[in-house]
């Protein structure tokens, strides 16, 4: 039996004083890969900054890898976050750091103290995107996809259960979107689950999953070709 990983029960997410989505009720199960859609300023980053802890819950329960939204407490967000690997659309490396030192930068914040330990890791996440020979390199000096790999990397650092991908391939061109996607598909293959923001209707398309679609401040699942 599905494990669920995020469970919502008429939640109420607002911004500013401002309701952005109102009465959502949805169960995500361990492993599943899901597509959130909508036009712009219809909810989809405010979506992911309540699952992130940024916005917290206006009205109804929610549950988010065994932490409860709806009462979390101040001191236990960086735990949750800990738990969720976050993928921004702009990248958000440290421009005067090594790819691995933009990594060591956040095992060391997040309480890592084993030097091997710490290189092992870096290792094993580079590996997974396809990075690990750029270790060395500036974040300047990489292509937009690459500097996407490396930030996938670090969303995988602390072995999280829930990947959130804002936008990830917002900035980038279409050959380049879908490696960056199949590089989050692979990982959802071996056991993460993924909820991905997008507005590239090519590539859901083409990599057809579960879709949720944001508008007049519901969120719903769409079935592929209504999208």
């Amino acid at each position: 039996m599905s494990q669920s990983v995020l469970s919502l029960k008429n939640a109420t997410i607002a911004q500013d004083g401002k309701i952005i989505l109102s009465k959502i009720n949805l169960e995500v199960n361990h492993g599943e890969f899901i597509y959130i859609i909508g036009k712009t300023g219809s909810g989809k980053s405010t979506f992911m900054k309540a699952l992130y802890a940024d916005l917290p819950l206006a009205e109804g329960e929610g549950r988010i890898v065994d932490f409860d939204l709806a009462t979390l407490k101040e001191d236990d967000i960086p735990f949750l976050r800990r738990k969720i690997g976050f993928v921004f659309q702009d990248f958000k490396l440290l421009p005067d750091r090594t790819v691995k030192d933009n990594l060591l930068f956040v095992l060391k914040a997040t309480g890592w103290k084993n030097e091997i330990d710490i290189e092992n890791k870096i290792d094993e996440v580079l590996t997974k995107v396809g990075m690990n020979k750029y270790a060395d390199k500036m974040p300047h000096q990489l292509s937009g996809g690459e500097q996407q790999r490396v930030a996938i990397a670090r969303a995988l650092l602390n072995n999280p259960e829930f990947i959130l991908a804002d936008e990830p391939t917002g900035n980038l061109d279409p050959q380049t979107s879908i490696e960056v996607l199949d590089v989050l598909r692979k990982i959802n293959a071996n056991g993460k689950t993924v909820i991905m923001a997008t507005h590239d209707y090519a590539l859901l398309m083409k990599f057809p999953s579960k879709t949720l679609k944001c508008e007049d401040m519901k969120l719903f699942e769409v079935v592929q070709k209504t999208v």
